[in-house]
């Protein structure tokens, strides 16, 4: 056998380039360093001896992407949520250690059902970590973070097949494409030249598609204010800040001639019942005198269950969005007997026990338009923001990513506001508390955006959208069903070529 150099199996190697994957997500955008990056994992797998040896390459290259791309959770936890600095870098890492698993698993299962180097390998990779990351979506009610598909939004040609199959989908043609390269750099390879015309193809596919409209402009546009008050997370819900707060929100909404004035998730810090009547008549008046709606975050509180809330504050009696994916840990207790005392003891997050709201909600009706609300990371599950789809023509996210604070979160989160955008063929309009507030057009560019950490009104022109693209119409199914047919044919051959025992 030949002898194959030792870096390549270095776990501080596989490390760091899992950590320079993270250059392909926001706020780099640098999608070629994270085909590259996985290419190179792509011909590690084809090196190894053994499933075991492959699972160790993911997990190392794993740790890396996790560990540089989501370290934003210890500042949540430490910074604001006030745990001992010791129990925040531990759960950080046990977090990031969990997830490295993914990748792992890829890397074993692969080289379980596949032989190394062979073409059957080159399939089962990118097929089972697209499946990887759409487990990650759903499992302990889903964490998708650096889905490999977003890596590849808004800029590169891969994009175009978003409105088609999503971001999981689009992992799966990222990390074919990757594995289709890391194969080809074997000069001798068979089928060599075959998967580079494959890969000059779908990037000229993929770039065909981003030229596709897929929906069409519905109503005139409406203008929208978009604020970020820039309220610091650890004063928020100090009741020293609430009429500061409430007044800094008032003013900013009363200057404003805007249709839709949209304010961030829990932008007002008290419970809905307890609003000032002058504060909500002003906002009702201001609401009537512009002829549109007033959308402000606020907790709710009903019948001995508290709720995550967006009112349209148009009327005596607000109309209300509440939120239905809860963050675990952050806004409810998994397994609460067991884990009650780490908040208890270690960790002091206001409303850490929220209760759901509906499933399937309803768009607003908003100055001639149908406006779809989705509460902070919601807008990461692609397949419940197009519950309200095709009939929402606006999508509205409002966030708080000051729990990371001048971390690279906000900016990843925006990047998958992007790809909603691209999925959907909307127009979608973010209002956060200290960024980033921004809107994106249907073709998931950031046409306008507010600077970080300001206090700021985003004054645009939204244009809502009608019609369907396909993954509204069929959601994850079309990937789910791409997935099973590259599954079938691995395993099918392999089964046809087994000999037939003897008695």
């Amino acid at each position: 056998m030949q002898s194959r150099p030792s870096i390549l199996f270095h776990p501080l190697f596989l490390f760091l380039l899992g950590a320079t994957c993270v250059l392909g997500f926001a706020p780099f955008y640098l999608y070629p360093v994270s085909l590259l990056s996985l290419a190179a994992l792509c011909y590690v797998w084809g090196q190894c001896d053994s499933p075991k040896q492959a699972a160790f390459a993911g997990f190392s290259y794993g740790l890396g992407l996790f560990c540089f791309g989501i370290y934003w959770i210890y500042i949540s936890l430490h910074d604001f949520g006030h745990m001992p600095m010791w129990m925040a870098a531990l759960a950080t890492f046990l977090l990031c250690a969990f997830m490295a698993l993914f990748p792992a698993l890829v890397g074993w299962l692969s080289l379980k059902i596949a032989k190394p180097q062979s073409v059957q390998l080159l399939m089962a990779i990118p097929i089972l970590w697209a499946l990887s990351d759409w487990t990650r979506g759903w499992v302990f009610t889903g964490f998708p973070w650096l889905s490999m598909g977003y890596s590849q939004v808004p800029t590169s040609p891969l994009a175009g097949f978003m409105p088609i199959i999503g971001v999981y989908g689009v992992s799966l043609i990222t990390v074919a494409l990757a594995c289709a390269a890391a194969y080809c750099f074997r000069p001798q390879a068979p089928l060599r030249r075959p998967l580079m015309y494959a890969v000059l193809a779908m990037s000229v596919l993929g770039g065909v598609l981003k030229q596709l409209e897929w929906t069409q402009a519905w109503s005139a546009p409406i203008k929208v204010a978009l604020l970020q008050g820039n309220i610091a997370q650890d004063l928020k819900w100090s009741p020293d800040m609430v009429e500061q707060t409430l007044n800094r929100y008032l003013r900013m909404a009363e200057v404003s001639d805007a249709q839709l004035i949209v304010m961030p998730e829990t932008a007002l810090p008290m419970l809905s019942s307890s609003l000032p009547d002058e504060f909500k008549t002003r906002i009702t008046a201001l609401a009537k005198r512009n002829n549109g709606a007033v959308l402000a975050g606020v907790i709710e509180h009903e019948q001995g269950h508290y709720f995550n809330s967006m009112l349209n504050m148009a009327s005596a009696k607000p109309e209300a969005y509440r939120k239905s994916h809860l963050v675990p840990f952050g806004e409810f207790i998994p397994f609460k007997a067991v884990f009650a005392w780490v908040y208890r003891d270690w960790l002091n997050m206001p409303l850490s026990d929220l209760s759901r709201g509906t499933f399937k909600p309803q768009p607003m009706q908003i100055a001639g338009q149908r406006v779809a609300i989705n509460i902070c990371y919601e807008d990461v599950f692609g397949e419940e923001i197009i519950r309200q789809l095709p009939a929402a023509s606006l999508l509205v996210n409002v966030s708080n990513d000051a729990w990371y604070g001048q971390s690279i979160a906000a900016d990843q989160h925006l990047q998958f506001s992007q790809a909603r955008a691209m999925e959907t063929g909307r127009t979608v309009l973010r209002a956060t508390n200290t960024g980033a507030t921004a809107m994106i057009d249907r073709h998931g560019q950031v046409l306008a955006h507010a600077p970080h950490f300001s206090v700021s009104s985003l004054e645009v022109l939204a244009q809502g959208y009608a019609g369907s693209t396909p993954y509204i119409r069929f959601g994850n199914y079309l990937f789910l069903l791409l997935s099973f047919i590259g599954l079938l044919a691995i395993f099918v051959p392999n089964f046809l070529a087994r000999p037939a025992k003897t008695k």
